[in-house]
């Protein structure tokens, strides 16, 4: 009984909170959120459920610390400039990327709006809008929209990217039907949505997103600007 006690608290004393993220991010991009429970992470860790919570309270903390650990590695994998805007360009193409890669990620962020992963992304964004020259009354407003857009295009991306695989759709075969669907709408009830149809179907979505960001961002130079002129 000595032995046994002896080879769980030794189990329990390798396990530690980062194999436990570890396991965690695996799950996570193998079956998603759901796909997530003590114990599956205990299988995988071959260990009790009683042990993972000596390093984690509950699924919503584990969640929570896996998105962390995606957002932070995001963060260091960016190599500094010393242009803001090239930084907030950087920045934001990174989480969409990691966001794409991670689908689960953006579902994880809105869960937890006052956490460590948000605090993240959101004091790098707020220090290189403050570099760019916003005045302090005009900064929560810029970085709310670009924080908006990178989380909001980036999860609805990572959500297309996620139905497609499973329905085992084609993009360009999906692009191509959307497009000769909407070259057949009446042009005069929907002139933009045709006008556009030849667009779809060689469309970047990185470009794209980015394209968004750089109209944020020239908004924001725009602002600065303004209250020099006067």
């Amino acid at each position: 009984m000595a032995k046994k006690a002896r080879s769980v608290q030794r189990r329990e004393e390798s396990l530690s909170r980062e194999s436990i993220i570890e396991a965690s991010i695996e799950l996570l991009d193998s079956s998603g959120e759901g796909g997530l429970t003590f114990r599956t992470l205990s299988e995988r860790l071959a260990t009790g459920p009683g042990a993972l919570y000596w390093h984690i309270a509950n699924k919503s903390d584990l969640l929570t610390a896996a998105c962390d650990a995606i957002v932070a590695r995001t963060m260091e994998a960016i190599p500094p400039c010393a242009k803001p805007k090239a930084n907030l360009r950087a920045l934001a193409l990174g989480m969409f990327d990691a966001i794409d890669e991670h689908p689960w990620v953006g579902s994880a962020l809105a869960q937890a709006p006052g956490e460590m992963p948000m605090v993240r992304i959101l004091e790098r964004l707020g220090q290189q809008v403050r570099a760019l020259g916003a005045e302090d009354d005009t900064q929560w407003a810029a970085v709310g929209a670009l924080l908006n857009y990178i989380l909001g295009v980036g999860g609805r991306n990572a959500a297309n990217g996620q139905l497609a695989r499973e329905r085992g759709l084609d993009r360009s075969d999906f692009l191509e039907a959307v497009a000769a669907a909407w070259s057949q709408l009446d042009p005069r009830e929907y002139p933009f949505t045709r006008s556009v149809a030849g667009q779809v179907r060689d469309h970047d979505d990185r470009m794209e997103f980015l394209a968004g960001i750089d109209l944020i961002l020239r908004g924001i130079e725009r602002g600065i600007e303004s209250p020099r002129r006067r």
